[in-house]
């Protein structure tokens, strides 16, 4: 289909802000939906990329409308349909940007969803499939009728891939996420666990093929073979056509439940946010009106938000019987609130993965959160180049709590990333239990400033004399301030200690035989 076929459908009632007809005329390859400001690694040649402009807000100088719009051109899109509920309006900026860089514009008014226009493109191309030669597809035409329809009504995708191999004689076949989550499997498939699936999926066990979300490699979904030769190649990659639509329509589902986790995370970092307006807002993100809750702040180091909530989204949906809603704070963090009902059972690690069916399994959110320590690793694993990490807070009994435990999840996040800063890892703010731990979370620069006056000349460091009192003040307090072990220690005589000693005391202007002091001078040889 092209693009101004869409245009000339009554039900969808979209206006044309600005194309040439070469645009207009463009093959539509599929559709992706974002907010992100920079959608350029997520999208592909000739899709149509639906926004909602929650990325631009009115005092938004022209570059960033340029930098959201230079990447479609960039990457081949072939419109953009920006809606107009955000705003009221699309802005004349986008459309004096689209116009410069040749990119189709339309409007898509509030009462049309995206979901919509979404449905009417797939539906569309499985029409214009079902009308070409039946010896250019590997999927049988009944069957592809069958997926059409499948998808139309909304089914699950369990039905989906039940459908799609029935012909081949029902194969076990997952449907995964990158972290081995399984969404959906053929009944033939056994129980697979995440650990399993996830370890299937690294060593290219079967035969896999990846389908692509929003937030980068965090939540792209896999159709698992576990036996290699159990679908012809071409039927494989018509089937995940078919699941590559499915979570199209399915994302789109998504949009508003994010825009509410949105709304609920500027509230939660609103330093005093009204009573009432908390509460409509967890009511809308799907949570309980009352605690307890714990916050979760994740990042990804040298990235935006985007993956960061994904990655974070992801984990979450490993323990799917706690309610939970995972957004950008205003600031562009990602972050999560996550009811702890306090009646769930406690595990001792991650759950089994949901089954398509009734009986998913229970984990409490306590348990869950536990349980992500365990499951951190997996998840970098999937972007193992950028550091990954989280920080959650304590427990928040009521609403009013949840910006305390947001300052608590940033300060646990900060701590996580000093202790592996290269890496990936989890740090609650009950792991707090030491001095170092503690200030782990300090910002780098406060931690200089005060190891630099604390210390004085000694911070330099860049005398010989210098650095053998470091070394010496570092034994005599891991020694606990006996001159005799730290002798012992150094192969000194205990008098050439006290000497050391003294003139530490006199570069610093401390006095070792004091506790205050020394947890000073300890604390500042921490913050280096």
């Amino acid at each position: 289909m092209h693009v101004e076929d869409l245009l000339q459908l009554d039900s969808l009632d979209l206006n044309l802000l600005w194309g040439e007809s070469a645009l207009l005329a463009r093959e539509v390859s599929g559709v992706t939906a974002t907010d992100l400001g920079d959608p350029a690694r997520f999208l592909q040649p000739g899709e149509l990329v639906l926004s909602g402009l929650v990325w631009w807000t009115p005092g938004d100088g022209r570059a960033k409308v340029d930098r959201f719009v230079s990447a479609l051109r960039s990457t081949g899109a072939a419109a953009l349909f920006a809606g107009e509920e955000t705003h009221g309006a699309v802005p004349e900026v986008l459309v004096e940007s689209c116009r410069e860089h040749r990119i189709a514009l339309i409007a898509v008014p509030a009462h049309t969803t995206f979901r919509a226009i979404t449905e009417a493109v797939y539906l569309r191309q499985w029409g214009d499939l079902s009308r070409r030669p039946t010896d250019h597809y590997a999927l049988p035409e009944n069957v592809r009728t069958e997926l059409a329809g499948l998808l139309a009504g909304d089914a699950a995708p369990d039905a989906l891939l039940d459908r799609a191999f029935a012909h081949l004689g029902g194969p076990a076949c997952y449907l995964l996420t990158a972290t081995g989550r399984v969404i959906a499997r053929t009944p033939s498939a056994p129980f697979l666990s995440a650990q399993q699936a996830a370890r299937d999926l690294a060593g290219a066990v079967g035969t896999s093929l990846r389908i692509d979300g929003d937030f980068g490699p965090y939540d792209s979904w896999h159709l698992h073979l576990r036996g290699a030769a159990d679908a012809p190649p071409r039927v494989l990659h018509e089937i995940a056509d078919v699941i590559a639509q499915y979570r199209h329509h399915a994302d789109r589902r998504q949009a508003a439940w994010r825009r509410s986790a949105d709304e609920l995370m500027a509230l939660v970092g609103a330093a005093q946010a009204d009573s009432a307006a908390l509460d409509s807002a967890l009511h809308a993100a799907g949570l309980p009106a009352s605690g307890p809750y714990r916050v979760v702040v994740a990042s990804v180091d040298g990235d935006d938000s985007g993956r960061a909530i994904g990655a974070l989204t992801e984990a979450l949906r490993h323990f799917p019987t706690e309610p939970f809603a995972a957004g950008r704070l205003p600031g562009g963090e990602a972050a999560a609130v996550v009811y702890a009902d306090p009646a769930a059972p406690a595990a001792d690690g991650p759950a089994p993965p949901a089954p398509a069916g009734p009986d998913t399994s229970v984990l409490g959110a306590q348990a869950a959160l536990t349980a992500l320590s365990d499951l951190w690793p997996t998840l970098h694993a999937c972007h193992s180049a950028a550091p990954l990490h989280a920080g959650i807070s304590s427990l928040a009994a009521t609403p009013d709590g949840l910006n305390s435990a947001l300052s608590q999840a940033r300060y646990a996040l900060a701590a996580a990333r000093a202790d592996t800063p290269k890496a990936a890892g989890v740090t609650f703010v009950e792991d707090l239990t030491t001095l170092g731990t503690l200030l782990a979370g300090v910002p780098v620069e406060v931690r200089a400033a005060f190891s630099t006056r604390v210390l004085g000349p000694l911070a330099r460091g860049g005398s010989t004399s210098h650095r053998m009192l470091l070394e010496t003040l570092e034994v005599f307090l891991a020694q606990h301030g006996s001159w005799a072990r730290t002798a012992e220690t150094l192969h000194l005589h205990v008098n050439t200690v006290h000497y050391r000693i003294q003139r530490i005391e006199a570069l610093t202007g401390r006095d070792l035989s004091r506790l205050d002091h020394k947890l000073d001078l300890h604390a500042a040889l921490l913050c280096r």
